[in-house]
C-alpha cells in the first residue's frame, strides 16, 4: 500500500512547535503551582505535562506512519496514530480523576495560596495554550491523533481561565475553597471529552462503520451504477484517520459485455470518493444471470 501522506504528517510542524511551547510552560507552572500552594495551578500544570505526553506521542505516532512497512504489516504504521489518540484518552480520563480525588481532598481544609504570582503564572499559560489552539486548529478537523492533541490543549486553555479565575477571587476575598472548586470544575470537563475520543479510537480500531458514512447509502449508490444488480459482503471501515477503505462484492448483468467490470470498477470507485470520501476501494466483480442490462451494449 503506497503511504501517502497522513492528515496527522502534514501537520507535523505545528504539532512539533507546539509541543516545544507547552513543554517549556509546563515546568514553569508545576513549579509556580508547588511555591504557591495552588491546587488550581497544579492541576494545570499536571494537564499541560499531560498535554506534552499527548502532543510527543503525537508527532512520533505521525513519524510511525510515514516510515516504509515490512510485508508483514500491508497497511503500514497508519495505526500507530489510532493507538496514540486512545493512549492520550486514557490518560487524560485518568488525570481528570486525580484532579477531583485531590480537589475533593482540599474541601476539606484548603491551604492559604499566594494569589499575586499564580495570576501571573495562569495568564501567560492562558496565552500558550491559545497559541496551541490555533496553531492545531487547522489539523484538528482532518486527523483524529491531531483532535486529540488540540482538545488537550483547549481543556488546558479553560483550566488556565478557571485558574484565572480562583485567583481573582482569591486575591478580592482570600476565599481558598475557591481554589478547589474550579479544580474540581476542570476534572468534570475533561470527562465527556476525553470519553469521546476514547470511543472514536476503539471504533476504528475495530473496523466499525465510520461515524460519517451511511452504509445503506453507500449500497443504494452502488446498486445505481449501470450494470450492478446485486452488492454483497460490503464493508467499509477507517484505516487511520481521514482514510477510509470500502470492500465489496457487486455482480454484473449477464446481457453485460466480458470486459464491462473493468469499466464498472472504475466507475464505482469514481463515484465513492466523490460522494463518500472513500479512497481506497477493492471491488469484486462477479457474473449474474437474472437482470438484462442494456446500459452495457
Amino acid at each position: 500500500m503506497a503511504h501517502a501522506p497522513t492528515a496527522t504528517a502534514q501537520h507535523r510542524r505545528a504539532l512539533a512547535v507546539t509541543l516545544g511551547f507547552t513543554a517549556g510552560f509546563a515546568v514553569v507552572e508545576a513549579v509556580a503551582g508547588y511555591l504557591t500552594d495552588s491546587l488550581v495551578l497544579l492541576a494545570d500544570a499536571g494537564h499541560m505535562i499531560a498535554d506534552v505526553g499527548g502532543l510527543a506521542l503525537a508527532l512520533f505516532a505521525s513519524w510511525m506512519a510515514q516510515r516504509k512497512a515490512p510485508s508483514s504489516k500491508t497497511y503500514g504504521y497508519y495505526r500507530v496514530e489510532i493507538l496514540a489518540a486512545l493512549l492520550n484518552g486514557v490518560a487524560l480520563f485518568g488525570l481528570a480523576f486525580f484532579i477531583l480525588y485531590e480537589a475533593l481532598e482540599r474541601l476539606s481544609q484548603p491551604p492559604e495560596v499566594r494569589t499575586g504570582p499564580m495570576l501571573i503564572v495562569a495568564v501567560l499559560g492562558l496565552a500558550v495554550n491559545l497559541f496551541g489552539m490555533w496553531n492545531l486548529h487547522e489539523g484538528s478537523r482532518e486527523s483524529l491523533n491531531l483532535k486529540g492533541a488540540f482538545l488537550e490543549v483547549f481543556s488546558d486553555m479553560l483550566g488556565s481561565l478557571g485558574a484565572i479565575a480562583a485567583g481573582v477571587i482569591m486575591w478580592a476575598t482570600q476565599w481558598y475553597y475557591a481554589d478547589a472548586i474550579f479544580s474540581a470544575l476542570i476534572g468534570v470537563f475533561i470527562l465527556p471529552r476525553t470519553w469521546g475520543i476514547i470511543s472514536q479510537a476503539v471504533n476504528v480500531l475495530l473496523e466499525a462503520t465510520p461515524s460519517h458514512v451511511s452504509l445503506p447509502a453507500v449500497e443504494e449508490a452502488m446498486r445505481r451504477v449501470h450494470g450492478v444488480t446485486v452488492v454483497h459482503d460490503l464493508h467499509v471501515w477507517t484505516i487511520t484517520s481521514g482514510m477510509d477503505a470500502l470492500s465489496a462484492h457487486v455482480v454484473l448483468a449477464e446481457a453485460c459485455a466480458p470486459d464491462a467490470g473493468f469499466q464498472l470498477v472504475n466507475e464505482l470507485r469514481d463515484m465513492l470518493k466523490r460522494d463518500f470520501r472513500i479512497s481506497h476501494t477493492t471491488i469484486q466483480v462477479e457474473r449474474g444471470d437474472q437482470v438484462n442490462c442494456e446500459a452495457c451494449h
